[in-house]
């Protein structure tokens, strides 16, 4: 069995190629310290619903766009692990304020297997 820690991020489209290199530092990270897999993926079909959707999740605005990604790890315990290390790396020292989207619209939960 395996777990998941999922992410939906509204990333403006000017700040693509910022978030692009850390989110390439993120996986390295991640991966050092044991991540399983380690995936960013840019909306690409991604219609506004009428009650719910990916881009209403994070209250999109007219020019940003939607980032989905997983890590995977072992198990539950493997990713708590790995997320300390991660953390107290001091590659990943740095503020909501510098991040290039808007951390607090962020949505993120860890996920235990239900269907494999």
């Amino acid at each position: 069995m395996s777990y998941v820690d999922g992410f939906v991020v509204p990333v403006p489209k000017k700040n693509l190629d910022a978030y692009r290199e850390l989110a390439t530092l993120a996986r390295d990270v991640w991966k050092e310290y044991g991540a399983l897999d380690y995936r960013e993926w840019i909306a690409d079909d991604v219609p506004m619903g009428e009650i719910t959707s990916f881009p209403r999740s994070v209250q999109q605005k007219d020019d940003e766009i939607v980032i989905f990604s997983w890590i995977v790890y072992r198990s539950r315990e493997h990713r708590d692990e790995v997320n300390a290390k991660v953390m107290a790396d001091p590659r990943m020292k740095s503020s909501p304020e510098t991040y290039p989207f808007d951390a607090k619209r962020m949505i993120y939960g860890g996920f235990a297997p239900f269907v494999e």
